[in-house]
């Protein structure tokens, strides 16, 4: 804040509040100043936000939470509060300009939106603590992989194997899924988002499995594609090339390269094989309180990658109505290369 040039900050993103204070409930409003922080809260979370918070005031309002917030930092005489626009609605800002309109000081141009976002940035770069947790949670998505395996049958309905995977993550402790988890098999698996169906694995297909799962706090995510009965040669080469690819931008990954740099190498690999435009999404992602956090791994995108990301890298090829696969792996960033926090086996099953 300081080298911005940032008088007052608030924060109502909640991955961002709880990154900066610890406060892990659902409704909450962060105000930071030079000199002071406030959180601010309601009555459900007195007790929670008192053993939670750490380096700022705890306040339950009445109210808005974020009323309030915004209220202390017109207190504080501040000229300005900045705020991050891609994690505020319209709505929101017009009731962060309501809270303050009481005087006129603070009527027209109080809140200025961050040039970047702020928090976003500070948390792509994990610190040991936190990369020990999200090693976790991805040690406890590769187990859950190998357990799934054995369920794996022709005429099971991929709702019944996504439940399987789901009951056997909070067993072992998860707190929660990173995200919806994808089960789609045979021409199923040729959508990238695939979300688990009452469809029914095939005698003969690919089954494309998706998951992460959430332990203190972080998130989990990797894919991996298997299939039911003999492949063709075809699913078989395009699987190789998937693979293929997926490894050489797992290699390509280290501090300093750019992300775009990393997409290419594995869309290279596809464009060698004939299956380029047959790979519609993203190369990766970052990953950590949020499922879905920068840096972004994809063309065009120039942020330099940093010792301590966590990323992950997922080439896919889908044939509508034919099949698709994707094999997904979450790394950490280091200075000459990158260590893998989710080793499950990618050699080619058949089931």
């Amino acid at each position: 804040m300081s080298s911005g040039k940032i008088a007052a900050l608030l924060v109502t993103h909640l991955p961002d509040v709880r990154y900066l204070c610890g406060f892990t409930g659902s409704n909450a409003a962060l105000a930071i100043t030079q000199k002071a922080a406030l959180l601010v809260t309601d009555g459900r979370y007195t007790a929670q936000a008192a053993a939670q918070v750490t380096g700022a005031e705890v306040r339950v309002a009445r109210g808005s939470a974020a009323a309030e917030a915004c209220r202390w930092l017109a207190a504080t005489r501040v000229k300005h509060a900045h705020y991050d626009a891609e994690a505020t609605t319209v709505s929101a800002l017009h009731a962060m300009q309501a809270a303050v309109k009481g005087g006129t000081r603070h009527a027209r141009g109080f809140f200025v939106a961050l040039a970047s976002p702020l928090v976003a940035e500070q948390r792509m770069v994990k610190d040991a603590a936190e990369i020990e947790a999200m090693a976790a949670a991805a040690a406890l998505g590769v187990r859950l992989f190998e357990q799934v395996l054995g369920f794996l049958r022709p005429g099971i309905a991929e709702s019944a194997v996504a439940a399987e995977l789901e009951y056997a993550a909070r067993r072992a402790g998860a707190e929660a899924m990173s995200f919806a988890t994808i089960v789609a098999s045979g021409p199923r698996s040729a959508l990238p988002h695939g979300t688990a169906s009452a469809a029914r694995l095939p005698r003969r297909g690919f089954v494309t499995l998706d998951f992460g799962v959430i332990l203190n706090g972080y998130c989990s995510d990797m894919t991996r594609t298997v299939h039911m009965g003999r492949a063709s040669a075809r699913e078989r080469e395009a699987y190789d090339a998937v693979l293929a690819a997926q490894e050489n931008a797992v290699a390509a990954v280290r501090a300093g390269v750019a992300a775009a740099e990393i997409d290419e190498a594995a869309r290279s690999v596809l464009r060698q094989a004939g299956l380029a435009d047959s790979f519609t999404h993203s190369t990766g992602h970052g990953v950590g309180l949020e499922i879905h956090e920068s840096p972004r791994i994809a063309a065009g995108q120039q942020t330099l990658l940093s010792k301590g990301m966590v990323i992950t890298i997922e080439p896919g090829v889908y044939l509508p109505n034919q099949f698709g696969l994707r094999i997904e792996d979450t790394l950490v960033v280091e200075r000459r290369g990158a260590r893998v926090l989710t080793p499950a086996t990618k050699a080619w099953i058949e089931l």
